[in-house]
C-alpha cells in the first residue's frame, strides 16, 4: 500500500518537524548516495527547512562512508553531492554539515588484503564491513554521543525491504514513540522517515522534486540505477543492517558475490574504462576456488595457529607473502591501465602502500624489501616516503640465516620473528613487552606442512 496514497506530503513533513522539535537531541543523517538515503535526507531537509530560523536550532549531521574501494562513479556522485549540500545548508540557513568518512589505516582494505594477507571476503568470513564501514560510522556517531549526551539517527530503512529488516525494527520499537533503540549503539535513537514508503514511493518522491534541495539531480541518480541496474548499498551502522546482496552500488573489488552485475552494466553502458577494475575483481574473486588455495594461501593462520575442519580437511588461511607480492604487481598494473583515461586516478595510496611494506618486513618477514622494486618495476617511479632500516635485516642476513636454520634443524621464520620482536623493542625504556611477544612467538605452532599432513592421516586411520 502506497504511504504516498494515505497521507499528504504535508503530514510526513510534520511528523519530522515533530520529532525534530520533541527531543533536545542531535540528527546524523546516514546518506549512501542511494535511493533510500536520499529521499530520507530530502525529506528531513524540506520538513526542517520550513520551521522558523530560530526553531532550526539543534546540528544535523549527514554522514557517508567511503570504503576508499567504492565504485568510481558513485564516489563522484557522492563527493559531489556532500560538497553541494554543505554550500547550499550554508545559503539556505541550515544548521547542516556534511562529512565522508572512510577507514582508519590499519582497517583499511588493501592493508588486511595484501599487507596482512586477509583472504578475500566471502559470504561466511567478511572481515570488510565491520572495519570499512561500520567502525568509520559508528565513530563519528559516538563521539556525538560523548558530546551531546545522545543523538537521534535517521536512516533510510524501509520495512518492505525484507522480513529479517521488519523483525529488527520491531524488536527495538518503543510503542507510541516515533524513535526506537539503536540496538548495538548506546545512546543512539533511530528514526525512520521513509519506514512505511514503497519503492515506488521512494522514486515517485524523487522524480516529483527532481532537484534535491542542496542542488542534485534525482534523474541522474535514476539513471546510474538503470544504467547498473542496481540497488544502493546503505549506510551501515550495525551488523544487523542488511549487507549489499546482489543488487547493490558499493566496493568495487567486492568478492562476496559471484559476479559484479552492477559493474559489468555500467561497462555496456559506456563507462569502459572500468573493465580493468573489473577483470582484477573477477581475478581475485578467483582465489576463492578450493582447488588453489594451496598454491596460493598459508596452512596456518596470522596467530600461527592451524585450523582443521570437522570432514578432517586442512583450512588454508591467509595468503602467502609471494602471492601477496603478485597481488599487489597486479593492482598497481591495474592502476596503470585506468590512468590511461585519468592520470590522477588512484587505487591504492602512497599511506596504504607505506604501511603495506611496513607489515611485509616486520611482521611477515620480507627482509629483502621488495615491495619498492615491485613499485618501481611496475610505474617506473619510486615509492613515496622513506622507511627507517636501522633495524632491519636484509638479504645478506637472510641467506645465513637461512643455512644457520638448515643446519639446526630450526623452522626459519620462527627464528625471524624472534629476531624481529627484539629488533622492534630495541631501545624502548620500558621492555616488559618483549617477553609476551617470545612467549606468543614459541606458542605457534611451528609444525612443518608434511607434519600436520601426517597427523591429519593419523586421525583418519584411527577414525577407521
Amino acid at each position: 500500500m502506497s504511504i504516498l496514497k494515505e497521507r499528504s506530503l504535508n503530514d510526513i513533513y510534520i511528523d519530522i518537524q515533530n520529532t525534530y522539535k520533541s527531543y533536545p537531541y542531535p540528527w546524523v543523517i546516514g546518506y549512501s548516495g542511494g535511493k533510500d538515503s536520499t529521499a530520507t535526507l530530502q525529506l528531513v531537509w524540506n520538513a526542517i527547512l520550513k520551521l522558523p530560523v530560530e526553531q532550526r536550532t539543534k546540528p544535523i549531521y549527514v554522514i557517508s562512508t567511503d570504503t576508499l574501494v567504492e565504485t568510481p562513479v558513485i564516489v563522484n556522485y557522492i563527493s559531489s553531492a556532500l560538497q553541494k549540500m554543505n554550500t547550499a545548508a550554508k545559503e539556505q540557513g541550515l544548521n547542516l554539515t556534511a562529512h565522508k568518512l572512510s577507514p582508519e589505516l590499519q582497517d583499511t582494505f588493501w592493508v588486511n588484503l595484501i599487507g596482512k594477507g586477509y583472504p578475500a571476503p566471502n559470504s561466511v568470513f567478511r572481515w570488510c564491513t565491520d572495519r570499512m564501514k561500520i567502525k568509520p560510522s559508528n565513530k563519528f556517531i559516538l563521539d556525538r554521543v560523548a558530546e551531546h549526551g545522545e543523538v537521534i539517527l535517521a536512516l533510510g530503512m524501509r520495512r518492505n525491504e525484507s522480513a529479517n529488516r521488519n523483525k529488527v525494527i520491531d524488536n527495538h520499537e518503543i510503542t507510541g514513540y516515533k524513535l526506537s533503540r539503536h540496538g548495538q549503539l548506546r545512546g543512539a535513537w533511530v528514526f525512520m522517515p521513509v519506514e512505511d514508503f514503497t519503492t515506488d514511493d521512494i522514486w515517485t518522491y524523487l522524480l516529483n522534486q527532481p532537484i534535491s534541495p542542496w542542488g542534485t539531480d534525482n534523474r541522474h541518480l535514476s539513471a546510474l540505477y538503470r544504467s547498473a541496474q542496481s540497488g544502493e548499498c546503505p549506510l551501515v551502522v550495525d551488523d544487523t543492517t542488511p549487507s549489499c546482496g546482489n543488487s547493490r552500488f558499493g566496493c568495487w573489488t567486492c568478492t562476496v558475490v559471484t559476479k559484479d552485475k552492477s559493474m559489468e552494466a555500467m561497462i555496456d553502458s559506456g563507462e569502459e574504462w572500468m573493465a580493468p577494475l573489473l577483470n582484477f575483481r573477477d581475478w581475485l574473486s578467483s582465489t576463492q576456488n578450493p582447488e588453489i588455495k594451496p598454491q596460493q594461501r598459508e596452512f596456518k593462520g596470522r596467530d600461527g595457529r592451524i585450523k582443521i575442519s570437522e570432514s578432517g580437511k586442512l583450512r588454508y588461511r591467509t595468503y602467502k607473502l609471494e602471492f601477496s607480492k603478485e597481488m599487489i604487481r597486479r593492482l598497481l598494473e591495474t592502476e596503470q591501465q585506468v590512468q590511461q583515461y585519468d592520470p590522477t586516478f588512484e587505487l591504492i595510496s602512497p599511506a596504504e602502500l607505506a604501511e603495506i611494506r611496513r607489515i611485509w618486513i616486520s611482521e611477515r618477514q620480507d627482509w629483502q624489501d621488495e615491495l619498492p622494486h615491485i613499485y618501481q618495476s611496475v610505474t617506473g617511479r619510486q615509492m613515496v616516503g622513506t622507511f627507517s632500516d636501522v633495524f632491519v635485516p636484509g638479504a645478506t642476513e637472510l641467506e645465513i640465516l637461512n643455512e644457520l636454520t638448515e643446519e639446526h634443524e630450526v623452522p626459519m621464520q620462527l627464528v625471524q620473528k624472534l629476531l624481529d620482536a627484539e629488533w622492534q623493542s630495541y631501545g624502548m625504556f620500558r621492555r616488559a613487552s618483549i617477553h609476551s611477544t617470545i612467549e606468543k612467538i614459541f606458542d605457534q605452532d611451528w609444525r612443518t606442512f608434511d607434519d600436520v599432513q601426517e597427523a591429519i592421516a593419523q586421525l583418519e586411520n584411527r577414525a577407521e
